[in-house]
């Protein structure tokens, strides 16, 4: 039985760029046609954004919080006690 094979279709987007200094193929004056693209967002959708890296910055500051509290809580009660 023959392997089945995906219709794969190169669409030009870089995933990863190899241009990285001290490789042999290093091109120091290079612009990805890509980073000058700008993407217009709606207000709708520029709110969704800041929500959501302020929920992201709020989880992992609330978990320093609370490790913190923890270890002040075990340091006053078990390791100082």
């Amino acid at each position: 039985m023959a392997p089945k094979r995906d219709d794969f279709e190169d669409d030009g987007r870089t995933i990863a760029d190899m241009n990285v200094d001290g490789m042999p193929w290093y091109a120091p004056n290079r612009q990805d046609p890509e980073s000058t693209e700008k993407v217009e967002l709606t207000r709708e959708e520029q709110r969704w954004m800041i929500g959501g890296a302020l929920k992201a910055a709020l989880l992992v500051g609330g978990i320093f919080g609370i490790v913190y509290f923890l270890f002040l809580l075990f340091c006053t009660k078990v390791w100082f006690a």
